[in-house]
């Protein structure tokens, strides 16, 4: 008696394979499934290699089960698979592609998630808030002729404190409801408990152990604990003096000798280093250029320019070059609200991505990837 058969039917989503070729993943086509990127990957689990079912199932268009699979966020992009491709089908370049459709996909709302995933609409991101700070300075009353030039006089305290916390509220709820639907299609797909793996899977973050794993990324690893450190260090201080303010138990500038102060100073070097650092391991190196998207270079480029910006405008403060502080101060402003409108969708985004993910994934495998 014959054994029964089963058939099985491919329906691929053409419209999610054009959306990947835009997002930069159209090299997916080249790839004839001969393993290398998954044997060369010192993060591909044994027991679950990738990239190459990823790559198999972009080929297809498969889009639900490539959206949900946590597999996506195991990849921390060093460029090894891609090099050593002998197709050129660049699996990082194709898996970069992908979790950027997942973070378009799961978005809130959905029509900023098109936005940011739309390089030719980003000037778009720069203009909104450069309006609306240039608005705060032009109707804002100057402050007493004879009084030193503070940044209070063009852009005040308390409108910026409502400004920044009414975007921060904003982005909370837009992060915490896209990573909340993400969550959900990987728990539809069989994905197990997050709550149970997250400050494990957070720890090793902050310290980037699992890059230990990449190939000759001592410096890679290095610049993004820097950066990652330098960024929560300045969040937190940046919340604890808006707060502070608000309730009228801080008064700024702060003084130099302030602990805040220097704190505030150092971390904004620490990201300054580590920005500079990750920018220049991929512009130095072909394979890391290649594989990093415009999202590496909009979130890189942003914090060191935010850092920087933030220190030349206490320099010119403290040496009263009127114009120059108010207009690099101008300038600061203009891009830390768009790193943060674009934490949603953007890098910020991965993290918390990448984070539910790996917790999503038995102990086990978590340990070896």
């Amino acid at each position: 008696m014959e054994a029964a058969t089963r058939t099985t039917i491919i329906q691929p989503d053409v419209a999610f394979l054009r959306d990947l070729e835009a997002a930069g993943g159209g090299d997916a086509k080249k790839c004839f499934q001969c393993a290398t990127c998954s044997t060369v990957c010192a993060l591909s689990p044994d027991n679950a290699p990738f990239p190459r079912k990823q790559m198999l199932e972009a080929q297809w268009g498969l889009k639900t089960p490539l959206l949900r699979d946590p597999a996506l966020w195991l990849c921390h992009n060093c460029g090894d698979c891609t090099s050593r491709c002998p197709r050129g089908a660049r699996p990082g370049d194709v898996i970069g592609a992908l979790r950027n459709l997942a973070i378009r996909h799961f978005a809130f709302p959905q029509f900023l998630g098109r936005l940011y995933a739309t390089p030719k609409a980003w000037p778009v991101v720069f203009l909104i808030p450069a309006l609306l700070f240039l608005g705060i300075a032009l109707l804002s009353p100057s402050g007493p002729a004879e009084a030193a030039p503070e940044f209070a006089h063009q852009f005040p305290i308390l409108i910026l404190e409502a400004v920044f916390f009414a975007l921060s509220g904003f982005v909370v709820v837009a992060m915490a409801v896209g990573v909340w639907r993400f969550g959900k299609a990987m728990k539809a797909a069989g994905g197990g408990p997050i709550l149970p793996g997250l400050i494990p899977v957070i720890a090793d973050a902050v310290v980037g152990g699992r890059l230990r794993d990449c190939q000759d990324r001592r410096r890679w690893r290095s610049g993004h604990v820097l950066m990652l450190s330098g960024f929560v260090a300045l969040a937190a201080v940046g919340t604890v003096i808006g707060v502070g303010t608000m309730f009228g138990v801080m008064e700024t500038p702060l003084p130099l000798g302030s602990a805040i102060k220097i704190f505030a100073n150092v971390a904004a070097v620490v990201i300054l280093a580590g920005s500079v650092i990750l920018l220049a391991d991929r512009l130095s190196d072909p394979a890391r250029r290649q594989a990093s998207g415009w999202f590496d270079w909009f979130f890189l480029g942003s914090l060191a320019a935010i850092a920087l910006t933030g220190v030349l405008s206490q320099v010119s403060r403290l040496a009263q070059a009127e114009t120059l502080m108010y207009a690099v101060y101008f300038v600061h402003l203009v891009l830390v609200f768009a790193l943060f409108l674009s934490a949603p969708y953007s890098k910020f985004a991965h993290f918390l991505y990448r984070t539910v993910a790996l917790a999503s994934v038995e102990p086990k495998r978590r340990l070896r990837i």
